[in-house]
C-alpha cells in the first residue's frame, strides 16, 4: 500500500548512512564512470541508431497485485513494440526501496528507471544521480500536469521527476457509527475528540494513533495539527520546528488521545497495521489516502457501504481548508543508466490513455490521475467504486492542489526527507508517553537531535 513511510538511517550510528558530502563523492565517482546501472548496456555495436535495444531494470513499490501486475503487462507490451529490449520488473516496499537506493548508490547497483517518493527524489537531486525529464513532459503535454507536482522535482529550471499518479490525506469515518450515535461528521480537532471519546467501545476504538519508530506516522498526523494552525514543521531556514506553540499543541493533542480513544499497542503501529484496524471495522476514524477504499473493500465487504471521508479537521470551523499532505507519486531516470533513452521511452509508455486508465482502475480511488484531462475522461470515470465513492474522491482531489509533501511546502529539500524517515518526531512521542518527558523538553529535545541529523548531511541552513 501506497503511504508506507521511507526506509531509515540507522539511529545508533548515524555516520552508517552516507552523508551529503559522501554522496557527493559518490556522483562524482559516477561521472568519472565508476557508478553503473544494474541494467546495463547490452546492445551490439551494429546496432542501427534509433532502434532501442539492451535490458532494462525498472524497481517499483507497486507492491499490490492488481498494480504490480499492470507493470508487467506493460514491459510485455513495450517487448513486443522492440524486440531488442528485455524488461525486468523488480518490487520493493517502499522502506526496502529506500535502503535498496541508498546502499545500491554507494555500491553502484541501482536501476534504470525507478517509482519514488518526493523525498528520495530530494536526497538525489542533491547528489546529481537523476537525469532531467523536460523532454519526456514536453511529449506527453506539460500542461496536462500539475505545476506543484513537477516543482517538488525540479532543480535549476529543469525538471528530474514526473507524477505518476496523486493522492491526498484525508480523515475518514464510519458513517453508520456517527448515526448510532447522532453524530455529525467532525469537521475540528475538538468535534474529533468528542466525537472520537464517543464512539470507543470494547469493541471499536475512536481513532488509532500511530507513533511506531519504523515509519513516519505520528510525522503525519502532527503535520496535519501543525498545519490547521497555519505553521510546519520546517522553518522558512530550513531548520526544525518542533518547539512552536502550534506545534507544542499539536503533540499534546495526539498524546491525549492516545490515552483516551487509541490501542495501547498503536505506540508502534506503522502505516500498515493503523490502516488494518480500520479496514476490519475496529477503529471509527482513520487518517489516509483513498487506498482505505480497496482495503475495506479486501477485508470487509460487509463494511463499504459504510465508508466516507471529509475534510482533515480545523481549529475552528469557519477556518479554511487546507492540504494537510498531498503525494504526488514520481517517476525518475537515473543518471548512472546506460538505458536512459530506453528508461524514456518505457516511460511515456506508461502514460498512454487507454493503458493509463487501466492502471488507475487497479486501486480506483487510490490513485487519482496525475494527468488533468484523465480526471473528466469517460473512460476513467466509467467505474463502479468511482461512482460509488464520487462525494469522497471529490473529497481528495480538492484537497489534491492545497498540500505538498511534508517538509516540501518551499520545494524539494534534503530536510523533509531526514524529518520523515529518521523517526525523530515518533520516538519523541514514544518518550512522552513511555517515560513521561514533559512535552516542552522532548520537543526541544528532538528539534535538536534534528538540526544536528540536518547539519551532519551537510545542509547549510538559510539565515
Amino acid at each position: 500500500m501506497h503511504g508506507t513511510g521511507p526506509g531509515r538511517w540507522p539511529t545508533s550510528a548515524a555516520s552508517a548512512r552516507p552523508t551529503r558530502r559522501q554522496f557527493a563523492a559518490l556522483a562524482a565517482a559516477s561521472v568519472a564512470g565508476s557508478v553503473t546501472a544494474c541494467g546495463s548496456d547490452t546492445r551490439s555495436p551494429n546496432t542501427p541508431d534509433g532502434v532501442l535495444s539492451g535490458d532494462l531494470l525498472v524497481w517499483t513499490s507497486f507492491t499490490q497485485g492488481p498494480r504490480a501486475e499492470w507493470m508487467q503487462q506493460m514491459a510485455r507490451a513495450f517487448e513486443s513494440a522492440h524486440p531488442d529490449v528485455r524488461v525486468t520488473i523488480e518490487t520493493f516496499s517502499w522502506p526496502d526501496f529506500y535502503t535498496k537506493w541508498t546502499m545500491g548508490l554507494a555500491a553502484g547497483q541501482v536501476p534504470d528507471l525507478s517509482s519514488a517518493l518526493p523525498t528520495h527524489v530530494a536526497e538525489l537531486l542533491d547528489v546529481d544521480a537523476l537525469v532531467p525529464l523536460d523532454d519526456v513532459i514536453d511529449q506527453i503535454g506539460r500542461d496536462r500536469f500539475a505545476a506543484a507536482a513537477l516543482a517538488e522535482g525540479e532543480m535549476g529550471g529543469a525538471n528530474y521527476s514526473m507524477p505518476l499518479y496523486t493522492h491526498a490525506q484525508v480523515m475518514w469515518y464510519r458513517t453508520d457509527l456517527l448515526d448510532q450515535a447522532g453524530l455529525e461528521v467532525p469537521s475540528t480537532w475538538e468535534e474529533l475528540r468528542h466525537a472520537a471519546e464517543v464512539l470507543t467501545t470494547d469493541d471499536v476504538y475512536g481513532l488509532s494513533v500511530p507513533m511506531g519508530s519504523g515509519d513516519m506516522m505520528a510525522t503525519r498526523f502532527l503535520n496535519y495539527y501543525v498545519q490547521s494552525a497555519g505553521d510546519r514543521l520546517l522553518n522558512d531556514d530550513g531548520s526544525a520546528n518542533l518547539t512552536s506553540q502550534a506545534v507544542l499543541d499539536g503533540i499534546a493533542y495526539w498524546v491525549d488521545m492516545y490515552h483516551t480513544v487509541s490501542p495501547e499497542g498503536s505506540i508502534n503501529y506503522d502505516v500498515l497495521q493503523q490502516a488494518t484496524l480500520y479496514y476490519e471495522g475496529k477503529t471509527a476514524f482513520d487518517f489516509n489516502s483513498g487506498f482505505q477504499i480497496s482495503g475495506v473493500q479486501q477485508s470487509s465487504p460487509e463494511l463499504v457501504e459504510y465508508v466516507a471521508a471529509a475534510p482533515l479537521p480545523r481549529l475552528n470551523d469557519n477556518d479554511s481548508l487546507y492540504g494537510g499532505e498531498t503525494s504526488n507519486t514520481p517517476m525518475i531516470v537515473w543518471e548512472a543508466s546506460d538505458m536512459q533513452e530506453e528508461a524514456k521511452a518505457f516511460l511515456r509508455s506508461l502514460y498512454q490513455t487507454e493503458e493509463y486508465i487501466e492502471f488507475l482502475h487497479s486501486v480506483p480511488g487510490g490513485m487519482l490521475p496525475a494527468l488533468s484531462d484523465i480526471s473528466d475522461d469517460p473512460g476513467y470515470l466509467d467505474d463502479p467504486v468511482l461512482e460509488q465513492f464520487a462525494d469522497t474522491v471529490e473529497v481528495i482531489d480538492e484537497a489534491v492542489p492545497l498540500g505538498t509533501a511534508i517538509g516540501m511546502e518551499n520545494g524539494p529539500t534534503v530536510q523533509a526527507s531526514i524529518l520523515t524517515s529518521q523517526g525523530i518526531v515518533e520516538r519523541l512521542f514514544q518518550d512522552i508517553v513511555l517515560t513521561g518527558t514533559p512535552v516542552p523538553e522532548a520537543a526541544q529535545a528532538a528539534e535538536e537531535q534534528l538540526n544536528s541529523l540536518f547539519e551532519m548531511a551537510g545542509v547549510e541552513m538559510e539565515h
